[in-house]
């Protein structure tokens, strides 16, 4: 297989011409091509006046291999990435538990079940319909229902916020991770898009195709049940408590995958009682920033975008009297979402349908802070509490009901309350009251992001534009906690593995998928030696 680089088309050109320009740059005649697919595919729009795809395509030609590769020096060999998932020989006494049916523990539970494992998985949510119906009308009302909301229920809370793919993560797994959410129903592309997309109303079928592929090999979901507890021998887990529709239900079990998200304080809470060791880590807070999808569209291309998809932007700084923001999740032609997880709080997230078709842009812009920066005693949960905090003085501020503070940013800027809004409605729903953030948000967060504000407006035109709209808080961009392991995957409490972004290891879908088929391979390495034992 040879791999070509660099493969470009104009805007509106279609993609049936990708075969005709590989044999082009190979110097063959188009028929010697004999198969060809996408590997990746990007927009390069760095000069306005030469905006165009780029492509790598993945080739099988007739002639010979080193002859072509002399002649095509943006060639190369290629052989693809194979993930084989070992079957194990002998079925344990108890069955792996997963906590949360995530990204992390979806994976953790396809890689098991694909083992012969049979895993069971715990999820204090709903399904994917009944989540949805729930979220619906949270948006539409303000009644929350806690365990089955944007944060909790089947896929995790990336079903909820637009269902980006990418990563700035190297790990080969990431590629397994693309191919079976293709495989369930995400589309062919998100395989090779530079920065897939599979949109929150696709994404809720694919969670589900996965979930039924995993039930299909004996794997069980268990929804609206949450884990309350577990039991040890001496230092190793040997049972996992957890409370459902049947009421308290003891499960003994070896290996509990931990993938319950970062936004489950509860079982943070119960970790510190138990003494599993955590660590308050880095994380960042902040608010989310609503521009009209046209003017994001002409600063980055320089004109209207026709043809071109809706534009994005991925922007940070850093502060020279110390201090840096960045922004993060932005979702073209997207919405602003309420995404509490407490009855008594207020939280913003971004989420775009597949069409991208909103009037919208919007980000998250956050603040990076540091355990030294949250108030406290220094002990490690010290920043989920600070996070409640601001989410509570802000449904206050909102007068309740999850209504939103919101500001423009030219108010903001001036120091000023916003009464209204300008060019930019909200897309926040229920709704925003419009006032001044810096009530809501401590100077560390609101400090900087003033200060950063017209520096990044420097770097994308219009991005400090006065009518533009914050919408506060955005709190949960990901976990203030992590759950310490070693490098067998595990605590100190053995046969607990912490898993995906929630323990602190990952930050985004992919990412956390693939520390899920980590956790699971640390499992099935313990089942593989035991293989060995009792099968010499």
């Amino acid at each position: 297989m040879l791999l070509i680089r660099d493969i470009r088309l104009r805007p509106g050109e279609s993609e049936a011409r990708l075969p005709l320009l590989a044999a082009k740059a190979l110097g063959l005649a188009p028929e010697r091509v004999k198969s060809w697919r996408i590997v990746k595919k990007s927009l390069d729009a760095r000069r306005k006046g030469d905006i165009h795809w780029t492509y790598s395509l993945a080739v099988e030609a007739a002639g010979d291999a080193g002859a072509l590769l002399r002649r095509c020096p943006q060639a190369e060999r290629r052989e693809p990435y194979r993930y084989e998932i070992p079957r194990v020989r002998v079925l344990p006494e108890t069955r792996p538990v997963i906590a949360g049916f995530g990204p992390g523990g979806m994976f953790a539970a396809l890689v098991l079940a694909e083992a012969g494992l049979r895993p069971i998985v715990l999820e204090r949510g709903g399904d994917a319909d009944t989540r949805k119906a729930a979220v619906e009308r949270f948006w539409q009302t303000g009644e929350l229902t806690e365990n089955c909301s944007v944060q909790f229920g089947e896929g995790g809370a990336g079903t909820f916020s637009d269902g980006k793919l990418a990563t700035n993560t190297h790990d080969p797994r990431n590629a397994w991770v693309l191919e079976r959410l293709r495989d369930f129903g995400a589309g062919e592309s998100v395989v090779y898009d530079a920065r897939p997309h599979v949109g929150t109303d696709v994404l809720a079928g694919v969670v589900k195709n996965l979930r039924r592929h995993v039930e299909s090999l004996g794997g069980e979901v268990r929804f609206f049940t949450r884990m309350t507890g577990f039991e040890r021998r001496g230092n190793a887990l040997s049972a996992v408590l957890a409370e459902g529709p049947a009421g308290l239900e003891r499960l003994a079990c070896r290996e509990l995958v931990l993938a319950t998200g970062h936004s489950a304080r509860d079982v943070f809470e119960l970790l510190l009682r138990e003494g599993v060791p955590l660590e308050a880590k880095p994380f960042s807070m902040g608010v989310r920033i609503e521009h009209r999808q046209t003017w994001i569209d002409r600063a980055q291309y320089g004109r209207d975008r026709g043809p071109l998809p809706p534009a994005e932007y991925r922007l940070n700084v850093r502060l020279p009297g110390g201090g840096s923001a960045y922004t993060f999740c932005m979702c073209p032609g997207g919405y602003v979402v309420a995404a509490a997880s407490e009855a008594s709080g207020v939280v913003t997230n971004g989420m775009s349908y597949s069409g991208r078709a909103g009037e919208n842009a919007n980000a998250a812009l956050l603040v990076t802070l540091a355990p030294s920066d949250f108030p406290g005693n220094g002990g490690p949960l010290d920043g989920m509490y600070w996070q409640r905090e601001i989410e509570r003085t802000c449904y206050a501020y909102g007068g309740g009901n999850c209504f939103a503070p919101a500001q423009t940013v030219g108010d903001f800027l001036a120091g000023r309350k916003s009464r209204r809004g300008g060019a930019v409605a909200p897309s926040y729903r229920p709704g925003v009251v419009w006032g001044e953030l810096r009530e809501v948000l401590p100077e560390p967060i609101s400090g900087v992001l003033a200060a950063s504000l017209p520096l990044l407006g420097r770097k994308l035109r219009g991005f400090d534009h006065p009518e533009a709209v914050l919408t506060a808080p955005e709190t949960r961009s990901s976990s203030p906690v992590r759950i310490l392991r070693d490098s067998s995957m595990q605590s100190a409490l053995r046969g607990l593995y912490p898993c995906g972004e929630g323990a602190g290891y990952a930050g985004g879908i992919t990412s956390a998928a693939a520390d899920g088929m980590r956790c699971a391979e640390a499992v099935l390495k313990g089942y593989a030696e035991m293989d060995k034992a009792r099968c010499p």
